[in-house]
């Protein structure tokens, strides 16, 4: 055999052993195993993500040119402290966080009753296409769905049609209008997780509650809620957020209602220091949302 046979020849088999100590030194090793496994995610969420932030945060402190609108390089904290001190700002910060919560408080109660219904009421066959029919409106795009409550709650709209015969009117464009559509677009985010929380409680507890003399009400509050409460939790992480730096539906159906993500969006070509400042406000409410609700168990539930 010749010598170029020979190294050919032994050029696959020296291949596979370097594969076979790589495996083995994996199989040793599961804190290195999983090192590599998480390796390209946590790139990415370092570099796209938290390096993201990072860039935020430190534009938030540079300002603008007052004649030429460049931005200026220097650090200052004048950004945050016009937070603080205009009015307007912390009018539009607090009545974001409270749109946020009510669309949660709404979704919480609309989904509730749905997700009870599909997860312990109706038949396991059906149970499926249920959920299927849930999901079936996030298909959907979202300016269409924000277009179509647009079409329904104006003057002379659905709403108003059905509302007539009693005496009522459509709330047309304004705030009220985007806590409804924000409701309608978020509300499967909420219906899925307690869905998944009620199929996992035993039949065995509500049936003892009920044999210890409690009514569906009392059952409800001190055995079913409470072991439903980090689902509920959970979903309401997806709603306050997803609320809270919204600016595409309240600019279709808000009317003159202005939230932090409109200001955000307007100061952008203007100010783009300031929008970075007011881009801030919504990342630190979400992260005080995000301690509040690790206590009840909530993000294990996610």
């Amino acid at each position: 055999m010749s010598l170029t046979s020979k190294r050919a020849g032994g050029g696959p088999k020296r291949a596979a052993g370097v594969s076979k100590r790589a495996a083995g030194v994996l199989h040793r090793s599961p804190r290195l195993r999983l090192s590599l496994l998480l390796a390209a995610p946590l790139t990415w969420l370092v570099v796209a993500y938290l390096g993201s932030l990072a860039v935020l945060f430190l534009s938030a402190l540079w300002t603008t040119d007052p004649f030429t609108s460049d931005i200026v390089r220097t650090w200052t904290l004048d950004n945050f402290k016009a937070l603080f001190t205009t009015g307007v700002y912390r009018q539009v910060a607090l009545r974001s966080v409270g749109v946020a919560l009510g669309v949660t408080a709404l979704c919480i109660v609309i989904a509730f009753p749905i997700a009870f219904y599909t997860a312990r009421v109706a038949k396991p066959r059906w149970r499926p296409l249920l959920v299927v029919a849930i999901l079936t409106p996030l298909w959907a795009s979202y300016l269409v769905k924000a277009y179509a409550w647009r079409v329904m709650l104006a003057q002379g709209g659905l709403l108003d049609w059905l509302l007539k015969p009693f005496g009522l009117d459509a709330p047309g464009y304004g705030l009220v209008a985007t806590v409804l559509v924000l409701t309608y677009l978020w509300l499967p985010y909420m219906i899925l997780p307690i869905h998944a929380g009620l199929e996992r409680v035993p039949d065995s507890m509500l049936d003892a509650s009920a044999d210890l003399g409690a009514r569906p009400w009392r059952t409800f509050r001190t055995v079913l809620f409470p072991l439903v409460l980090p689902s509920v939790a959970a979903g309401s992480v997806f709603t306050f957020s997803l609320s809270l730096g919204d600016y595409i539906a309240v600019q279709i159906v808000g009317g003159k209602t202005q939230l932090i993500g409109n200001l955000v969006y307007a100061n952008i070509t203007l100010d783009l220091p300031l929008a970075a400042a007011l881009g801030t406000v919504p990342v630190v409410v979400i992260v005080l949302y995000l301690l509040a609700v690790r206590r009840t168990g909530a993000l294990s539930s996610l």
